[in-house]
């Protein structure tokens, strides 16, 4: 056994994986102290949380909605609430930009009447008239929640409503009387991800732990997620079973109210329900019958007949980027060479009928809300140095734009180029730098490369405004790099990075800093690199095998010992994506990329800044706690920040998010040199 598999299973820092543990906090509180004096007290700190807040709380930000019915609905934060508020206006006054907001819920007046630090996490309400919802509020941010009924009619929570207790549950209406429900009911009724590993059907009245479980899935996968969709004035119900992270069994609820199994491949998402037929996205190859249907492409399976019909199949330089359905239509959010396009789908004449939805081109398109009942849509459009906006797409008519973020930083002469950099098996990886003409053409600069790298998250070229404000104006550049393992071009740039083959997505991260470097847009002296979660996992990575690359690494809510992430919180969920530390051939390639194991005394590191937060019940603050004890211990220079709430975002509002962007920024200016103007 090697020294690095004894540090896995005898780890002097298993005390750190104690989330709330007295000798943990106690280490934490020492580190934001030390880094918190350091960070707030340099030269911009100030100014760049002024700046981000003011961005964060503006009142000239686009207020998102979902669409039920009539009624457009928001969740809002600014600087007066904190925790926000939950409101609504009419539809034809939103498309008008009237100002006519109906109050639901105050979350910060709830807070303190119930003394409780509730973040507000989305509502589920009951159609048609979505009168009773139940209301998602988290403590402090995490994953787990509690649910309660909430009454729109009179704006209260039902006493003898719906209630769950704190957990990392899930629920869909069946009827006004009736839920689908995954439940934390104690250690049997979750799986080693923790996640509900049993569905029950909940009637009103009866306690949670009486309702019949309707299937029961093996406490190794990963969980079950309930689901349903309105149509015909009833609901279509069913449920995703989840072997792993990508291989799913999907069950609809038939009319005798049995859940039967959809006849569809392990690598499908079941994205939407229309007519009879359900809408899934495919991400293997699959020949049912006489014809193939590639990896990535949107088919409808045919409840009465099990007939199989393409409706979108992706040519090589595309990728899916979402579905969404409505009562009578298919909606595609396309990305063609990372450029968005809108596509919109109607069975007529036995066949999925296409039309393009006539949006600016060259930028990203996303859609923000979709009204099931009238298909109509609200969509965004944007690019590096175009703010948000809002178009109204209404069923046959020409799209509309309705609302416009402002300008939130200065961008004249601020350019985006698109580059290629060869990977080291010679596959090509686009990247996009951003940066002041003026800039770019006075040679080598300060430069921030973000990449994510996983799960088939594509990460693309959108307007922030906080990033050009606090790093674009000041003279920064900004680098995107679409490595594999995101989802830019489909399911194969994805699944060319699972478990052992992780390998090429850290080759690509590498090519995309060399080719910077060797364009000369800037020196190892001057290169930082970002990322977060899965991205974190490669900072980590960036800062263990290619250390001379960098001069600054920002590790945020990171995996980093990769021999335990699979016994922490929800790590057992992602060996679909990293592999099986239980299992020899996978766990010797964990092993040679661990960030924490592969940690030298003797190393030659740039100092990296580490932010994560206590609240975080997805990725463990423990894998960051360890990773900074070990430097410490080494006598490494590092900085390290916990937010004690925040979940894993590591923000449970715009001021800590604003507190975090200030951070981070400050750090990266003071470590690459940003003289800023």
């Amino acid at each position: 056994m090697s020294s690095s598999q004894d540090l896995s299973t005898n780890d002097p820092y298993l005390w750190l994986e104690e989330v709330e543990g007295e000798k943990a906090l106690a280490w934490v509180r020492a580190q934001n102290d030390r880094s918190l004096n350091e960070l707030e007290a340099s030269e911009r700190y100030a100014t760049f949380f002024d700046d981000a807040k003011e961005i964060l709380t503006s009142e000239d930000r686009i207020p998102s909605v979902s669409l039920r019915g009539a009624f457009a609905y928001n969740f809002w934060q600014d600087e007066t609430h904190i925790r926000g508020l939950w409101r609504r206006m009419s539809i034809a006054d939103y498309v008008k930009g009237e100002e006519a907001w109906e109050l639901l819920l105050d979350i910060d007046q709830l807070a303190n009447e119930e003394q409780e630090n509730w973040v507000f996490k989305g509502a589920s309400c009951l159609a048609p008239d979505y009168t009773r919802c139940i209301l998602t509020l988290s403590r402090g941010g995490s994953d787990a929640a509690v649910r309660r009924e909430f009454d729109l009619s009179t704006k209260t929570f039902l006493g003898e409503g719906f209630t769950l207790e704190e957990a990392k549950s899930s629920t869909t209406w069946l009827d006004k009387n009736t839920l689908l429900v995954g439940m934390d009911l104690g250690e049997e009724t979750l799986t080693t991800s923790g996640y509900p590993r049993q569905i029950r059907l909940w009637k009103r009245g009866m306690e949670i732990e009486n309702a019949p479980v309707v299937f029961e899935a093996a406490k190794e996968d990963m969980g079950v997620w309930p689901f349903s969709t309105y149509e015909d004035q009833k609901y279509i119900s069913g449920f995703s079973h989840a072997l792993n992270f990508y291989e799913f069994d999907h069950y609809l609820r038939d009319e005798d109210g049995m859940f039967k199994k959809l006849p569809l491949p392990k690598r499908t998402d079941f994205v939407g329900y229309i007519n009879g037929q359900a809408i899934i996205k495919l991400n293997e190859d699959w020949r049912p019958g006489a014809t193939n249907f590639v990896s990535g492409s949107v088919l409808s399976l045919a409840m009465d007949t099990k007939d199989v019909t393409l409706v979108f199949q992706p040519e090589s330089h595309m990728a899916v980027k979402g579905v969404s359905t409505t009562e009578n239509r298919i909606f595609v959010e396309l990305l063609d060479n990372i450029s968005g396009r809108l596509i919109e789908y109607k069975w007529q004449e036995d066949k999925w009928q296409q039309t393009d939805i006539k949006l600016p081109q060259n930028g990203v398109l996303s859609i923000g809300a979709a009204n099931h009942e009238t298909d109509d849509l609200l969509v965004y459009y944007e690019n590096p140095t175009s703010p948000e906006t809002l178009y109204y797409v209404q069923k046959g008519e020409a799209p509309t734009a309705i609302k416009s973020t402002p300008a939130f930083f200065d961008a004249e002469g601020v350019v985006t180029q698109q580059y290629e950099a060869v990977s080291q098996d010679g596959t090509r990886i686009p990247y996009f730098v951003m940066g002041r003409k003026d800039v770019l053409a006075a040679g080598p600069a300060p430069t921030i490369q973000y990449a994510y790298g996983g799960f088939e998250i594509s990460i693309l070229p959108q307007y922030s405004a906080t990033t050009g404000k606090l790093w674009l104006e000041q003279g920064g550049i900004y680098v995107i790099a679409n490595i594999r393992g995101g989802g830019e071009f489909g399911p194969s740039w994805h699944q060319a990075g699972l478990k052992t083959q992780r390998q090429k997505i850290y080759d690509d991260f590498f090519a995309v800093s060399e080719a910077l470097i060797e364009k000369k847009i800037t020196t190892p002296e001057q290169l930082g690199i970002l990322g977060g979660s899965n991205g974190g996992l490669l900072m980590g990575v960036a800062l263990t095998q290619r250390p001379e690359l960098y001069k600054a690494v920002g590790i945020g809510v990171p995996l980093l010992d990769m021999l335990r992430f699979h016994l922490l919180l929800a790590g057992a969920s992602w060996m679909g994506e990293y592999g099986n530390p239980e299992v020899y051939e996978e766990r010797a390639f964990l092993e040679k990329i661990s960030p924490y194991h592969n940690l030298r005394k003797t190393g030659i590191y740039p100092r990296p800044f580490f932010f994560t937060s206590t609240k975080d019940d997805r990725v463990h603050p423990g894998h960051a706690r360890k990773m900074a004890k070990r430097m410490e211990a080494y006598e490494l220079p590092f900085l390290y920040y916990e937010n004690i709430e925040g979940g894993h975002g590591a923000a449970a509002n715009q001021n800590q998010l604003a507190q975090r962007l200030a951070l981070q920024f400050s750090y990266f200016t003071e470590e690459l040199g940003l003289k800023g103007d």
